[in-house]
């Protein structure tokens, strides 16, 4: 059984993550997804305003068909040591020092990495704009 592992923080759920869940078990057997931990995110970007807890987020994330199980995380470059899993899927826009750890991580353990495009059209902060206009 081939194990894909994608992260994220997921605070507000749209088409664009539904699409990552799509095509990241598209690729694999049985797909992990690990939700950033709030106390994580509000420290290291302290003007991030968090619609949904923790506990709330991995709820949702959880209830998507093509999830098969949802962990939390703190940092990336952990996470990639704690699961067991063989593929790692991340979005163009992940590259900060702890991904590239990772990466290195994955490149080092015979795990592969896959880049997935974002949806065009749609991102989380794009819809908190959206809804502060509205």
């Amino acid at each position: 059984m081939k194990k894909v592992l994608t992260v994220g923080v997921y605070d507000l759920l749209h088409v664009g993550h539904v699409e990552l869940f799509r095509k990241a078990k598209s690729l694999g057997d049985y797909l992990i997804v690990a939700v950033q931990d709030s106390n994580v995110v509000k420290k290291y970007k302290p003007e991030a305003q968090l619609v949904y807890n923790t506990d709330e987020r991995c709820y949702m994330v959880r209830a998507i068909r093509y999830v098969d199980q949802v962990v939390v995380y703190e940092n990336v470059k952990d996470i990639v040591r704690d699961v067991d899993f063989d593929m790692l899927v991340l979005g163009p826009d992940q590259k900060h020092d702890g991904f590239l750890a990772a990466i290195d991580y994955c490149n080092e353990n015979n795990k592969k990495v896959v880049v997935l495009p974002r949806t065009e059209g749609i991102s989380s902060s794009d819809l908190k704009a959206l809804i502060k206009e509205m």
